[in-house]
C-alpha cells in the first residue's frame, strides 16, 4: 500500500513513521526542506521530534505531486486552517475514489466547517471515501512506540474496518465509529478547553477547577455536537472524552501550554515566538464561538476563551464573570 503523508509537522511524521513500521511505502511531503533532508539522510525531524529515531522506509518529499505519483491513499496532517490551500493544490493529481484520511483537528475559520465538508468541497470531483483519526494521543509517545488508542471515523462500516487494521500495531490500537462528525468535533472543540484548563492551572486554582473544567467542557463539546446532529455517546469515546483529559492534563500539549503562558501574563505573540507556532486551538476559538453563537448553543467556557485570547480580556476577570454567572441546574 502506498500512502502520501501530507504534512511534516509532529503528527504526521509520528504517523508516517507508525505506517512505515507496519511495511507500507510511506511518502511524507515536508515544506521545510530541512526537514525533508533530515528525514531521508539522518531518520529523524530536528525541528519537531528531535532526537526520535525515525522508520529508515519513510521517503520525504518538498514537492507533493512527486509523492503522490502512483499513490491513492492521502494521510492529511497539515493544520487545520491550512487543509484547504492544501488539498486545492492536490485536486487535480488524485485519482477517483481515493480514500483521504484526515488526520488534522479543528474547524474552519469562516465556514464553521469540520475538515470532512472541507475535503468535499475540494476534492468533492473526485468522490474521495473519507476517514477522520483522532483520539489522545502524543506524537512524541507514538513514536517512542508506548500504547496508545485512537478512533476511526468513517461512514462507510467496511472502510472503517479496513482503516483500523491498517493503522493497528501491538502498541497503537485503533478503534471505528461511523459518526465522523462526533469524532471530527470531540478533536476539535478540547483544544478550547484545554487552552481554559491550562490557564487555571498556571493560576494556581488547583484540581477542583481543573475537573470542573474538564467536565463542564466536556458538557459543552456534547451540547455543541447535539445541536449539529452527532451521536451524544461518541463524546463519551476516545476522541471526546479521552482527548480531552489528555490535551487538558498532559505537558506536552501545545494547547495546555498556550493557557498557562496566558496566566503567567504572556501575549498571543510571544506564546507563538516560543512554541513556534500558534496552537490550533487558538483558532478554533473563533471559528467555535461563531458556530455557538450562530446555533444558539452555550458555550460560556469557551466564550471565556474567546474574551481571554481576542478581546484581550484579563485572566482574572475572565474567571470571576465565568464563576459568577446566573446559577441553574447542571
Amino acid at each position: 500500500m502506498r500512502i502520501a503523508v501530507l504534512g511534516g509537522g509532529s503528527w504526521g511524521t509520528a504517523l508516517a513513521h507508525l505506517l512505515a513500521g507496519k511495511g507500507y511505502d510511506v511518502r511524507l511531503v515536508a515544506r521545510d526542506a530541512r526537514v525533508v533532508e533530515a528525514v531521508n539522510a539522518r531518520h529523524e525531524n530536528p525541528r519537531y521530534l528531535k532526537g526520535l529515531p525515525l522508520h529508515p522506509g519513510i521517503q520525504a518529499f518538498a514537492d507533493p505531486a512527486e509523492a503522490l505519483k502512483d499513490t491513492d491513499f492521502l494521510l492529511n496532517a497539515v493544520p487545520c486552517q491550512q487543509t484547504r490551500a492544501a488539498l486545492q493544490t492536490l485536486a487535480s493529481k488524485l485519482p477517483a475514489g481515493c480514500v483521504v484520511v484526515n488526520a488534522s483537528k479543528g474547524i474552519e475559520i469562516g465556514s464553521g466547517f469540520t475538515l470532512s465538508k472541507v475535503v468535499n468541497e475540494t476534492l468533492g470531483h473526485c468522490s474521495p471515501r473519507y476517514a477522520v483519526l483522532s483520539g489522545p494521543s502524543f506524537a512524541d509517545e507514538v513514536v517512542r512506540d508506548l500504547p496508545t488508542a485512537v478512533v476511526l471515523g468513517c461512514e462507510d462500516a467496511d472502510l472503517g474496518a479496513f482503516l483500523r487494521e491498517a493503522f493497528s500495531t501491538p502498541a497503537f490500537r485503533a478503534y471505528s465509529s461511523t459518526d465522523v462528525l462526533g469524532v471530527e468535533l470531540g478533536g476539535a472543540v478540547k483544544n478550547v478547553i484545554a487552552i481554559a484548563t491550562g490557564l487555571a492551572d498556571g493560576l494556581g486554582f488547583g484540581h477542583n477547577a481543573r475537573s470542573a473544567l474538564i467536565t463542564r467542557g466536556l458538557a459543552e463539546i456534547s451540547r455543541l455536537g447535539e445541536a449539529l446532529g452527532a451521536r451524544a455517546a461518541t463524546f463519551m469515546g476516545l476522541s471526546g472524552l479521552g482527548d480531552l483529559v489528555l490535551t487538558a492534563t498532559g505537558d506536552l500539549s501545545r494547547n495546555r501550554q498556550v493557557g498557562l503562558a496566558f496566566a503567567h501574563g504572556r501575549t498571543l505573540e510571544e506564546i507563538g515566538g516560543s512554541l513556534g507556532m500558534v496552537a490550533e486551538g487558538v483558532h478554533t476559538t473563533i471559528a467555535v464561538h461563531a458556530l455557538a453563537e450562530r446555533l444558539g448553543v452555550e458555550m460560556p467556557i469557551t466564550g471565556a476563551v474567546y474574551d481571554l485570547i481576542h478581546n484581550r480580556r484579563p485572566p482574572q476577570e475572565a474567571v470571576r464573570l465565568l464563576m459568577t454567572r446566573s446559577l441553574k441546574e447542571e
